[in-house]
């Protein structure tokens, strides 16, 4: 287990920035894939983007182009930035790390606790 802590969430308008951090307590961090979900009110959680050992990048249809993962492995952290954000942008936003590079739910095994993203309009 991979204990994750999420920060940088808030309230911004459309078109605006946020970028959030995810510091993790691994010794191999860098073995690890990792990725952002998030859920809406009301719904159910979703794939955002994931980063994986190497650096290999994958994002849901509604944010390529707008967000981007990255990684520093020496520092234990994965970042998203996410750009002209759009109100259905809103939600709380998951980190995760897991064994395979795959925008699958279950193949996560270490969760954050969620920080909050609002978007207003």
């Amino acid at each position: 287990q991979v204990q994750l802590v999420e920060s940088g969430g808030g309230l911004v308008q459309a078109g605006g920035s946020l970028r959030l951090s995810c510091a993790a307590s691994a010794r191999a961090f860098s073995n690890y894939a990792m990725a952002w979900f998030r859920q809406a009110p009301g719904k159910e959680r979703q794939f955002v983007a994931l980063i994986g050992m190497h650096g290999g990048e994958y994002y849901a249809d509604s944010v390529t182009g707008r967000f981007t993962i990255s990684r520093d492995n020496a520092k234990n952290t994965v970042y998203l930035q996410m750009n002209s954000l759009i109100p259905e942008d809103t939600g709380v936003y998951y980190c995760a790390a897991g064994s395979a590079t795959v925008p699958l739910q279950q193949n996560y095994h270490s969760w954050g606790q969620g920080t909050q993203v609002t978007v207003s309009s």
